[in-house]
């Protein structure tokens, strides 16, 4: 007897994810264990690993797919099993696999499709899902392709057999299209998951929010030298970062401005927090990810810093529970170590502010006794929501946070 593999949910949260790629084929022998496919959600990658043995008997989705979770993907049993009882309504994936060269369905090689009877069916006949992605991707037209699937249906087979005949597709009329450049001039590259739950959330940021930059500096001397004092120390001090400091402070100012450690439900109401859900931009080889330090206000530096590292960790390493990358009331994007004296951070939706840390360059000023002197500057960038936060709470926050850090061991005593 058959038995399916569903889509894991990776976290209460998630309600679908995206197929990567397929590690077994249709008629693979399977293990419990055994790596079926890859899949994402918007922000992570997993692997689905077998939870039947047997011989994978068909695949109801495909690569790139979006589906449900807890829905079944795959079936797995012995030569034979009937599976249709598992294959969920409507998965395109139903489509038999292209007959063997015994069957009636004529060879990729002898179809010869004339022109007037592929040109005829444009407009009318259905392509399947399944058809219609392998269509886009080898760049064919799909209603050219001869139709065998039932009810007269273009399905993956019709297309395969039109890729493989390029007469058909060379005869066919042309269209009204600008021709297309030669494939070493240029690369179309498809968003991952996570690249698209970017883009959908930094244009829905800009698109539907007031936002606001202020820039300011502090001097960074005391800070600087504290960091040297904790290399000097063992265990876990000696680890913590400048980033680490930054986020401690950013947790304990916040608590004196409630309207930026928010959320805003809608053009008529914020929800204010009562902890510091700290944000932590962090770059991976997948793209940008904001984990969630929970209660960061609650928490020491040396556990903020643990903290930041292990989730820095599993973003990058891509197995981060996808729960822990949501519920943050404001967030914290550190550029300094790549230069950037300056810039404007977009806002995480729905909360109405973000801070972005820059450089330390050296500027200078007038000593109380007259002279000339070079101190390390470090640069803070505050986005705020002008709906939530007006220009002058704004500038509070961010002249109290540079006090915090300007004299941070007076912070780190209260």
């Amino acid at each position: 007897m058959a038995n399916a593999v569903i889509m894991p949910k990776a976290g209460i949260t998630v309600e679908s994810c995206i197929i990567g790629s397929w590690e077994k084929k249709i008629g693979d022998a399977v293990k419990v264990g055994d790596v079926l496919f890859t899949y994402e959600t918007d922000k992570a990658s997993f692997e689905c690993e077998s939870t039947e043995e047997g011989t994978l008997l068909e695949i109801f989705f495909q690569d790139g797919d979006e589906v449900p979770c807890l829905m079944n993907v795959c079936a797995i049993g012995n030569e034979g099993d009937d599976v249709s009882s598992l294959r969920p309504e409507g998965a395109a994936s139903a489509e038999a696999p292209a007959p063997a060269a015994s069957e009636e369905a004529p060879k990729a090689a002898e179809v010869k499709a004339p022109v007037a009877e592929t040109t005829a069916i444009e407009g009318k006949t259905a392509v399947s899902p399944r058809a219609k992605k392998l269509a886009e991707r080898a760049g064919v037209d799909a209603t050219l392709a001869t139709p065998t699937g039932p009810n007269g249906r273009i399905i993956e087979r019709d297309v395969r057999t039109l890729m493989d005949n390029p007469v058909a597709i060379a005869e066919a009329p042309a269209k009204a299209a600008a021709p297309a450049a030669s494939e070493e001039e240029y690369k179309d590259v498809k968003f991952s998951g996570i690249r698209r739950a970017i883009s959908k959330s930094m244009h829905t940021s800009l698109s539907t929010m007031a936002q606001l930059t202020h820039n300011t500096s502090f001097d960074a001397t005391a800070i600087l030298q504290y960091r040297k004092q904790l290399k000097n120390c063992e265990g876990d001090l000696s680890g913590i970062t400048l980033g680490d400091m930054i986020l401690f402070a950013v947790s304990r100012t916040l608590k004196n401005h409630p309207d930026l450690n928010a959320h805003m439900l809608d053009d008529s109401s914020i929800r204010l927090f009562n902890h510091v859900n700290l944000g932590v931009a962090v770059d991976t080889p997948r793209g940008l990810m904001v984990p969630t330090i929970f209660h960061a206000d609650e928490m020491s530096l040396v556990e903020i810093s643990k903290a930041t590292k292990e989730l820095a960790a599993q973003c990058r390493e891509g197995n981060i529970n996808p729960d822990l990358l949501q519920g943050g009331s404001f967030t914290v994007s550190n550029l300094g170590s790549f230069g950037i004296e300056s810039f404007t951070p977009v806002i995480n939706p729905p909360q109405t502010g973000i801070l972005g840390v820059d450089t330390t360059i050296d500027r200078v000023r007038k000593a109380p006794d007259g002279s000339i002197e070079i101190y390390p500057a470090m640069g803070l960038s505050l986005t705020y929501d002008h709906r939530a936060v007006d220009g002058a709470p704004a500038s509070r926050f961010l002249k109290e946070l540079g006090q915090n850090l300007a004299n941070f061991t007076t912070l780190l005593a209260r």
